[in-house]
């Protein structure tokens, strides 16, 4: 596993080398690219007779459990190093958008793309049950906060349009894994199928994670603010992630909430009270870092991916009917929420093209499809969430800019 790892973050170091020298595109873009191209060379090596060398590659990269990796590692410390940097008080002005976009609009959202999937998987010959179709819904309809964090901050939007992109992505990563983990256990069978229970299952994994972010901030805040030795705060932030993350996992409540709540307590009630200038310089350079470079791993990680997946000629159409599809419903699950709060307050004009827009989804959605067992569903579900990641990431990340700049929004005020 070492070695497997010295390896990635080798690849890693030598792409966002290339990327920086050459391409100079976003750099968690700019390596995915890298290491797509990469993938797509070794597959072409293999068809023409040089098997060994990608069969290899094949099994390296099989070897390397995402899956685990991204919602057991990475995501916890992407989690909290993103919130760590969010205002608490323009997300609390916008909480009533974010709330209801990261719950509400992912609901909306797993429906339709459910209804759709089974509708278009009918029409190119591909039967899945319904309650796996709407399991595809769950695990694509969340946008990735990695991937969203990362692209905003070259989209020079708006501020307030910027922060409920930003705190929707936070929130509605957690509440799509908890959806994700209730319909697949009704799938599979190992949930009742009682609407209350799933209900307060939902509500103990998403209640559960945001308490205990909450309680373990508050006593990371405690500690921090008894001492002032940024080496020794810097690893109590550590702790607190990692620590936190494999405490959620054994109370199952949802992780990804917790460590959003937690950054959140941290990167604001910490900052003002419990932290030096000194302190707060390092803290902050230590998790841009952490940030940066697992950013970076996982985006090469997405692109080697490619490696280990089987593509056939339906599920390939298949999946390129779904890449509209998921936009569509991405725009109704915004459109209607912010059409019934336009009510009580106004939003930022084609507000909604934005977030439809800014809707990336990531290696979370990866990681997810990878988790499925092993059917026919997930064989049908993997390839489609790679090619609408891989859309998501390269057509919308690389494009969100330019299509703020159109609507007229990349140096609007406030709103």
């Amino acid at each position: 596993m070492l070695d497997i790892a010295a390896l990635l973050i080798t690849l890693t170091a030598l792409f966002a080398w290339l990327n920086h020298k050459l391409i100079r595109l976003p750099s968690t873009i700019g390596v995915m690219a890298i290491a797509l191209v990469l993938s797509l060379g070794l597959v072409l090596l293999g068809r023409l007779g040089f098997a060994g060398i990608a069969v290899q590659a094949e099994r390296l990269v099989a070897s390397v459990d995402f899956t685990t990796v991204l919602m057991q590692g990475m995501l916890s410390l992407l989690l909290f190093a993103g919130a760590l940097h969010v205002d608490l008080g323009d997300l609390v002005s916008r909480r009533h958008a974010i709330w209801v976009l990261a719950t509400v609009g992912v609901l909306i959202s797993t429906v339709l793309v459910g209804l759709a999937a089974w509708v278009v998987l009918e029409l190119v010959g591909l039967r899945v049950r319904l309650v796996d179709c709407f399991v595809f819904g769950a695990l694509i309809s969340p946008t990735d906060p990695i991937a969203v964090m990362g692209i905003l901050k070259s989209a020079h939007a708006p501020k307030g349009l910027e922060i409920k992109i930003a705190g929707e992505s936070l929130f509605n990563d957690g509440v799509g894994v908890v959806l994700f983990a209730v319909l697949l256990g009704l799938a599979q069978g190992t949930r009742p199928m009682s609407p209350g229970r799933v209900v307060l299952l939902f509500l103990e994994e998403a209640a559960g994670g945001v308490v205990l972010g909450l309680v373990l901030g508050y006593l990371t805040y405690l500690l921090l603010r008894s001492i002032d030795h940024y080496q020794v705060e810097i690893l109590l932030t550590l702790a607190l992630v990692l620590g936190g993350n494999a405490l959620a996992t054994r109370l199952h409540v949802s992780g990804p909430l917790a460590m959003v709540v937690a950054g959140l307590f941290i990167g604001n009630q910490g900052r003002l009270f419990a932290m030096s200038e000194t302190t707060e310089r390092h803290v902050d350079t230590f998790w841009e870092l952490i940030d940066e470079i697992l950013n970076a791993v996982l985006f090469v990680l997405i692109g080697l991916e490619v490696l280990t997946l089987t593509f056939r000629v339906e599920r390939l159409v298949a999946s390129l009917l779904m890449i509209p599809v998921v936009l569509l419903a991405r725009f109704v699950a915004v459109g209607v929420p912010l059409r019934v709060l336009r009510r009580w307050r106004e939003y930022t004009p084609h507000a909604v093209k934005i977030l439809t827009w800014a809707g990336v989804r990531g290696g979370i959605s990866v990681a997810l499809a990878l988790s499925l067992p092993p059917g026919p569903a997930r064989q049908i579900f993997l390839p489609m969430t790679y090619v609408i990641v891989l859309f998501s990431i390269l057509v919308q990340g690389l494009s969100l800019g330019r299509v703020v700049k159109r609507a007229g929004l990349a140096s609007a005020p406030e709103g």
